[in-house]
């Protein structure tokens, strides 16, 4: 396993992760009220007074803290430092993801999550062979699940959104607010993500990246997009998997605009 640098003490030990409401961070502690954690906390890790761990207040800030508490329905943490969240880009990037079949799409929240996404919407399209859109609803909390234990094992400061979903013809009108916006496209043989992004010549604060089904984008689905502003990619001489798609443009981006 490998783990970020905002997951390991100067010492080079572990620290546990764990995410809070703002409203429960107090001037000099923190209240974790969650069961889940509680019960985490307290029965599997069996961690005492002393120990410490790092809290996120899921908006900005990120604690060191030391349990000074532990009871059946909450654990009180002192804060030992503060600092701004260190696990997360600069560019926040949300991934438009075509559905895919089956539970591929928890495979490619995981993932995202672990890259930087900062929000995760998955896309229905033309060639979207899924369940009717109206039962996807009941998997979004499993999916936002998967997102914060992903965002704690990798240490982020916070688990990216996951949006309920929306159709392609949509699209349009929500990439307004995006400054790049970028499409994996099998009819692409020639501009990489390389590319676009090095010709945009400042670093984004926000942009968008669109990646089909399985299938593939219609010729008019990829028109509409290239309309609304989006520029068609290449990922290489490959055609990638609609799950593998995402995850390489996410880190490909990510290494263009972050490291």
């Amino acid at each position: 396993m490998v783990f970020c640098r905002s997951c390991v003490t100067g010492h080079g030990s572990l620290m546990t992760r764990f995410f809070v409401n703002r409203d429960n961070v107090g001037v000099g502690s923190i209240i974790i009220d969650d069961p889940g954690d509680v019960h985490h906390i307290r029965d599997v890790l069996r961690m005492k007074t002393g120990d410490e761990i790092v809290v996120s207040d899921s908006d900005t800030w990120e604690y060191r803290c030391s349990i000074s508490a532990v009871g059946r329905t909450s654990v009180d943490a002192g804060i030992l430092d503060k600092q701004k969240f260190a696990g997360e880009p600069d560019v926040r990037i949300t991934l438009f993801q075509g559905m895919p079949k089956k539970d591929k799409l928890e495979l490619i929240v995981q993932k995202a999550t672990e890259l930087g996404a900062a929000e995760i919407v998955p896309v229905f399209t033309g060639r979207t062979v899924v369940a009717r859109r109206e039962n996807f609803g009941k998997k979004i909390e499993r999916l936002e699940k998967i997102a914060l234990s992903a965002a704690k094992q990798c240490g982020r400061g916070k688990a990216p959104r996951i949006d309920p979903g929306m159709d392609l013809k949509e699209m349009p009108e929500v990439l307004k607010r995006f400054q790049v916006i970028i499409f994996p496209y099998e009819n692409e043989d020639s501009r990489t993500i390389k590319e676009a992004l090095r010709g945009i010549g400042r670093k984004p604060d926000e942009m968008a990246v669109i990646i089909g089904p399985e299938g593939g984008f219609a010729e008019e689905e990829a028109l509409l997009l290239k309309n609304a502003g989006a520029e068609s990619v290449t990922l290489g001489n490959t055609i990638l998997r609609t799950e593998t798609a995402g995850i390489a443009a996410l880190a490909m981006c990510m290494y263009e605009l972050e490291l």
